[in-house]
């Protein structure tokens, strides 16, 4: 197969591989067409008033100050003497949008609808707002308009500040929360006299939502420990208390309202979110008001997280609850529908209310389960042969009680959800095996120089063919989905090609007699447990201390220390230094390291590049502390270096040494200016590495007969290793090399999971108004920076892809069938991101090859004249 139409369809197969995973994994759980259910019984409450303090911990709010005094006093008293408290459990992703909709919709929505969109619905869903009679909100324009379009009919009112004053550098973010603080109050001030507003507010069914982003700001910006974050936390328990006395006053203190307080997410110790730490998934729920039970006197309780001593609450009663139940207790109250979609289940032990009203709510929330049961077996009966269809089978003839009811219709609800999943997996699989089988043959081929094309009958062909028809018919029968006849089409014509090249294989033997199949094995039993080790290396970041430490003696077992001592010298003590680095904390926030990448510098105007971008990052992290701001100049130099990553490689030498110091030293000022900390420190020590490693792997093929100086190299000229010798079996050891160095780039100062987590300190040189589409693109730069990185420095390997794509592809394998459909959220969240995460890098790899090329090998003219870095 011609090379270039080799890469495009290995390329067109991967990104099939990646895409499957969203299909049998990632596809919304929701369904449309079920029957509203409600309570026929009169709701307690005529009206419900929604605080969502963005960002708050529930430790935040309920640990006593250091002094002992209450950090919020008025939320405090109604905890002890007026209403119900616990702790709101929320799910991974831990973002404001996941967040809210578990809240407000009752459902925890998927990943890939999180990431098509942050201010629009990916999907449509039903809402508490929706089913009220009328809903006014304040707050934040990346939270309210998601409810606001998805409602049917205009009652859902919006009332909304400039995107222009979320910024983390602002003086005093908490003035997000004392604008919606004063919007209520004029709000309901302008009310008394607005004679169709008072009749619409005294309507029943009626919600007011005040979403509250200053915490979560403060926090980002300050960190949750800081004056400003817990001040924050003071401003919105004074602006409750005044909300609710105007409330109250408004509404003549009829008794006829009720109140929650609670949060979308918390945050970590060091201002991120999104993962699944207990800071950011335990958040505060507290509710009182009309219907709403009394504080409960207990003598003891016992929970895991041992917070109860800390905040002083062992003696009232704690009821924790999932986030997606805030929902159907919310509906119950004011007596609106639960949202369609909502899989939440109705907290009892916080309803003051008669048996009777608890048992119709407790039955309304069985069957508005049951109905999304009924619909989703129905969608999936129709699209099912009925000889093959299999149905949920429940555990009991006649459901007696309703919380066994809402089990079980949950439990349908994930069978039918999951109905499809093994029969996908089994077709990616099987292309997976394949096209590793063809990549291995096309790989035995190359070794042996074996170019005589084979004689093949026209069996197989046919063969295939007609497997081929056997499934479409199938597919077209169940009207299936056209992502479906891509996953079980693909491995069709990728085994069709293995059948092809199967001779190749016994030809090599036939052809090579003395193959040392020992070493081969030997080879073999050594990239098994190093493969494993990187797939370790996902869960815990320190096994890649102990696999530098142990390449640290590679020089020495192989005999390259009796050649180049030097050399061999070097790679151990830098080894050894890059084996700290995953022993570090993740995260860090002083600009450190800026005199040391000076010191490494030796090209005077790069020098002086550097210097300015260390003096950004030192200047930014000052103007931001004194709250001055971003510095307009700042934020210029930044982005104008971000630019030069692209324009510099094309105008300097094609040398190799040359061009390689040029392009890395762009990459170290761009990675500078997104370091939070120690990781500044990472590119300098880890590109010294690289340059130590090419220049002992010359001396390796040096001793095998191929005698070539690092300056000599053009890039300008196509490298080709297979045209200089053949493929030998240390280059199993150098693609695994590349490979676990592209794993350490990603996971050598942290984790991909810090997009997730977000830390927008990284961005500071560059914006500080929340753009979470601009920063998460900087973010993800960042992280696939290092893929660039290494690409720059060893396209020369390119004609060992092949093996290294082997490796990787054995990787992904592995951690698809470690993909979980079980246990907890973030269980299952973590082993597909790291699917995800290997597929990523195999198609970076593959697309930043060509781009590294092109950057390595193409130069342009100023003034026609070749512009050098260096005389």
């Amino acid at each position: 197969m011609n090379l270039t139409v080799f890469f495009v369809v290995g390329l067109l197969v991967h990104i099939v591989f990646f895409m499957s995973i969203f299909d049998i994994y990632f596809t919304s759980p929701l369904v449309h067409g079920m029957t509203p259910q409600r309570v026929p019984l009169a709701p307690p409450a005529k009206r419900l008033v929604l605080f969502v303090a963005d960002g708050l911990r529930a430790d935040s709010l309920l640990q006593p100050n250091a002094n002992g005094t209450r950090r919020a006093p008025y939320i405090r008293n109604i905890i002890e003497e007026m209403g119900s408290w616990g702790v709101s459990h929320t799910r991974v992703p831990t973002e404001s949008r996941p967040g809210h909709v578990a809240l407000i919709a009752g459902f925890y929505e998927d990943v890939s609808a999180v990431a098509r969109g942050w201010k629009e619905n990916p999907v449509e869903f039903d809402s508490v707002f929706n089913e009220s009679r009328n809903t006014w909100c304040w707050g934040s324009p990346d939270i309210l308009p998601m409810f606001a379009k998805g409602a049917s009919g205009d009652h859902v009112y919006t009332h909304m500040y400039s995107a222009a004053m979320e910024d983390f550098a602002a003086k005093d973010a908490s003035k997000l929360d004392t604008w919606v603080f004063d919007e209520v109050k004029a709000f309901f001030s302008s009310a008394k006299g607005n004679e169709s507003m008072l009749a619409k507010l005294r309507q029943e069914q009626n919600v007011f939502f005040l979403h509250l982003l200053g915490i979560d700001t403060n926090g980002h910006a300050h960190r949750p420990m800081s004056s400003e974050y817990l001040k924050n936390v003071e401003i919105v328990d004074t602006g409750v208390e005044e909300v609710v006395s105007i409330v109250e006053d408004f509404f003549d203190n009829d008794g006829k309202t009720a109140y929650i307080f609670t949060s979308d997410h918390g945050m970590t110790n060091w201002g991120t979110h999104g993962a699944g730490h207990p800071s950011e998934t335990l958040t505060p729920l507290v509710a009182w008001g009309a219907g709403v039970q009394g504080p409960q006197r207990v003598a003891t309780q016992h929970f895991d997280d041992r917070y109860l001593p800390e905040w002083r609450l062992e003696n009232v009663k704690r009821l924790d609850v999932s986030q997606a139940d805030i929902a159907p207790l919310m509906s119950s109250l004011i007596g609106v529908p639960i949202p369609l979609n909502s899989v939440g289940i109705l907290p009892l032990e916080y309803l003051n209310n008669s048996k009777v009203f608890k048992a119709e709510s407790m039955y309304a929330n069985s069957l508005q389960i049951m109905e999304q049961f009924k619909v989703k077996m129905a969608q999936k009966k129709d699209t099912t042969l009925s000889v093959l269809f299999t149905p949920y089978q429940l555990r009991c003839l006649k459901l007696r009680v309703c919380h066994a009811m809402i089990a079980l219709a949950t439990e349908g609800l994930t069978y039918y959800h999951t109905y499809d999943r093994f029969f996908l997996g089994c077709s990616v699989v099987l292309g997976f095996v394949g096209w590793t089988s063809y990549v291995v043959l096309i790989i035995l081929k190359t070794h042996a120089g074996l170019r005589k094309p084979r004689t093949t009958s026209k069996a197989p062909g046919r063969i295939f063919f007609s497997v081929a028809l056997g499934i479409t018919l199938f597919l077209l029968v169940q009207a299936s989905p056209w992502t479906y006849y891509i996953y079980c089409l693909l491995p069709v014509p990728i085994w069709y090609s293995v059948v092809k090249e199967a001779g190749t294989l016994s030809d090599l033997i036939s052809s090579t007699p003395s193959l040392p199949l020992s070493k081969c094995f030997g080879y073999f039993l050594l990239v098994i447990p190093g493969i494993e080790l990187l797939v370790v290396s996902f869960f815990y970041r320190a096994t890649l201390t102990v696999g530098l430490a142990v390449l640290s003696g590679w020089p020495l077992f192989s005999h390259l220390y009796t050649k180049t001592k030097a050399w061999s010298l070097a790679w151990t003590l830098v080894c050894l230094l890059l084996a700290a680095f995953p022993m570090m904390p993740v995260v860090g926030r002083e600009p450190t390291a800026a005199v040391l990448y000076i010191l490494l510098l030796c090209s005077f105007v790069v020098m002086v590049h550097v210097a300015l971008c260390a003096y950004v990052v030192s200047s930014t992290h000052s103007s931001l502390s004194q709250k001055q701001g971003l510095p307009l100049f700042n934020q210029l130099v930044s982005w104008m270096t971000l630019a030069s990553l692209f324009v510099v490689p094309l105008m300097s030498s094609t040398r190799l040494f040359q061009r390689l110091l040029s392009i890395s030293l762009s990459l170290v000022s761009t990675y500078l200016l997104l370091s939070t900390g120690h990781e500044a420190l990472f590119p300098p020590v880890l590109s010294l590495l690289m340059f130590v490693w090419i220049n002992l792997e010359q001396e390796a093929t040096h001793t095998q007969g191929v005698s070539s100086k690092l300056s000599s190299f053009d890039f300008s000229d196509s490298i080709d290793i297979t045209k200089i010798r053949q493929l030998k079996l240390d280059d199993i050891r150098r693609s695994y090399f590349f490979i676990f160095f592209i794993v350490t780039a990603f996971f050598g100062t942290g984790n991909i999971a810090s997009i997730n987590s977000f830390d927008p300190a990284s961005v500071y040189c560059f914006l500080t108004v929340f753009n979470p589409f601009v920063m998460g693109a900087l973010l993800m730069w960042k992280v696939i920076h290092f893929a660039n990185y290494l690409n720059v420095f060893f396209i020369f390997l390119f004609s060992l892809f092949l093996i290294v794509l082997v490796i990787s592809d054995l990787m992904a394998l592995h951690f698809f069938f470690l993909v979980k459909d079980y246990g907890s959220w973030l269980d299952i969240g973590t082993s597909i991101s790291h699917y995800v995460i290997v597929m990523s890098m195999t198609i970076f790899l593959m697309l930043l090859s060509i781009v590294s090329h092109i950057l390595t090998s193409r130069r342009i003219h100023v003034c026609r004249k070749m512009k050098m870095h260096f005389p």
